[in-house]
């Protein structure tokens, strides 16, 4: 069955950084766009970065832009790497996969992982 795994999230102070991971398994990524998500308690799922099918665009959320880099490898597994986290970045990071393109910010996907928890303490 085909699933995308996260990893990476745990708590950290703020201004520290951590790199989620995002793993396709029974699929290959390099085929899809994938977007990362994250959604805080009570609150509604929010876009945060997108990246196309071979790296070339790249988009990001106003609230992470020079703070959040996504990036993919070639071992079927994308990044999202977070630098100087602050305490409103908490909440549960979420990646996911489509083929059909759409805004980077809609969120209709093939795959969604079941997420990873990113806590930053002030």
């Amino acid at each position: 069955q085909a699933q995308l795994v996260e990893s990476g999230g745990r708590s950290v102070q703020a201004g520290e950084s951590l790199r989620l991971s995002c793993t396709g398994s029974g699929l290959t990524l390099g085929n899809y766009d994938m977007g990362w998500f994250r959604q805080a308690p009570g609150n509604e799922r929010w876009f945060v970065a997108h990246i196309t099918s071979r790296g070339k665009n790249v988009y990001y959320a106003d609230s992470v832009k020079g703070r959040f880099t996504i990036s993919r490898d070639a071992k079927n597994t994308v990044f999202l790497q977070m630098n100087n986290l602050k305490p409103e970045d908490t909440a549960v990071y979420y990646c996911a996969a489509r083929k059909a393109p759409r805004p980077p910010t809609v969120y209709e996907f093939d795959y969604r992982g079941q997420g990873t928890q990113v806590i930053v303490s002030s």
